[in-house]
């Protein structure tokens, strides 16, 4: 058995503050598990792995019968609409209910997960995504309360990191208005690139939410030679809106080295 599967079964926080490379193809395998989307023990793989897709097939009709959902609608919204109804927030009028900021960035994270789930098979990719999906939108839910207390600690390992940045952003009236709620409820989907985001929400995955700040927090230092010039919250929010898949890449690698040696703690950030 590949020795970080071994790890993985002995003990899922092992897996969390190792420093080794998740490879791509034992991905998903892995999101499933971590999720608890499947058990740990393989014998009981396809028993649960048959009634995970009668219970999507459910959904989905569900979804289909009510004419909430049609064939055109694009899978990640279908998929997030099938998490809703799961966890009984379910409303006729889909568009009214995704305006609420929580569930349009819970909608930019199902979309960046469909983009990066990588199976062949179109019905395998449905049933896979979504149960991994409703993995990480539970895991949301549960810090979601906490988000106040995130911006708190990102705010003071900044001053801490980078106090010249800091007071930059308090002066432009702009520290406190950038969107750290849509930021860490789609886990960085849709600012962070595709290729690199991975490797935030393998964190994600056994609840070791702190890891947001510390990426914010990189973001921000990474940046800020160009934030420096930024006169207003406008010029911040357009310089973060372009990132480059070589930028998030350093990103999320020094965010989440920074993370472990400040102790990969889920608690406390010092």
């Amino acid at each position: 058995m590949n020795e970080i599967f071994a790890r993985l079964i002995m003990k899922k926080w092992d897996f969390v503050v190792s420093k080794k490379k998740v490879p791509t193809k034992y991905r998903n395998f892995l999101w499933k598990v971590l999720l608890d989307v499947i058990p740990i023990y393989i014998d009981s793989h396809k028993f649960i792995i048959s009634q995970r897709k009668a219970e999507f097939q459910d959904l989905q009709k569900a979804l289909k019968v009510t004419k909430i959902l049609d064939d055109y609608t694009k899978p990640h919204l279908m998929l997030l609409t099938m998490w809703l109804l799961r966890t009984r927030r379910a409303k006729l009028d889909m568009n009214t209910q995704l305006e609420v900021p929580l569930h349009r960035a819970m909608n930019r994270l199902a979309e960046t997960l469909w983009h990066i789930v990588d199976i062949d098979s179109y019905e395998e990719k449905l049933v896979d995504t979504y149960w991994i999906l409703c993995g990480l939108l539970d895991q949301v839910q549960k810090f979601h309360k906490e988000i106040s207390r995130l911006q708190e600690c990102t705010y003071t390992l900044l001053e801490r990191e980078d106090p010249e940045l800091y007071k930059h952003l308090i002066k432009i009236e702009a520290l406190y208005n950038i969107p750290y709620d849509i930021w860490f409820s789609s886990c960085f989907a849709g600012t962070i690139s595709n290729g690199s985001i991975a490797k935030i929400w393998d964190k994600i995955a056994v609840g070791a939410y702190r890891t947001l700040i510390f990426v914010t927090v990189v973001i921000l230092t990474t940046l800020r030679r160009l934030l420096l010039r930024c006169e207003n919250i406008d010029g911040i929010l357009d310089t973060i809106a372009n990132i480059t898949e070589e930028t998030s890449e350093v990103i999320v690698n020094k965010a989440i080295e920074s993370w472990q040696q400040s102790g990969s703690t889920l608690t406390t950030i010092s």
